[in-house]
Parts: structure tokens; sequence; C-alpha cells
């Protein structure tokens, strides 16, 4: 009649990074984004950025002043 001896620390870590995992897991579902929501944002903020980028107003120099 032996028992099976258990290292405490590490059974207390092992513990402690499953309960961490299943909130990570709870986590990702509640706050996640799928793929295709994330691939919408992206191609929102390059468009965004396009449009940003062709009204922007740029200095021109007259050719014949000197500088």
């Amino acid at each position: 009649m032996t028992a099976e001896i258990i290292n405490f620390r590490k059974a207390r870590k092992a513990r402690a990074r499953s309960q961490k995992e299943a909130r990570a897991a709870e986590n990702r579902t509640a706050f996640g984004r799928s793929k295709t929501q994330r691939e919408m944002q992206d191609l929102e903020d390059a468009k965004r950025a396009r449009e940003l980028d062709g009204k922007k107003i740029e200095a021109s120099v007259p050719e014949d002043v000197p500088e």
C-alpha cells in the first residue's frame, strides 16, 4: 500500500497553467474576431489611408524662384 508521491510545486503550477489556458480560451471567444472580420478591418484601414493620401495637399515651389 504505497501512495503516489506528488510534488506539490509541480501540481500547483500545472493547475495554474490549466486555469490560465481556460481563461484565455474564454477571452478568445468573448473578445476575439474572426479571420474575415480582421481582413475586412485591414481593407477598410487601407482604403482610408489611400483616401487620405489622395486628399493631401503638397506645397509646391515655383521653378523660377531661386532658393
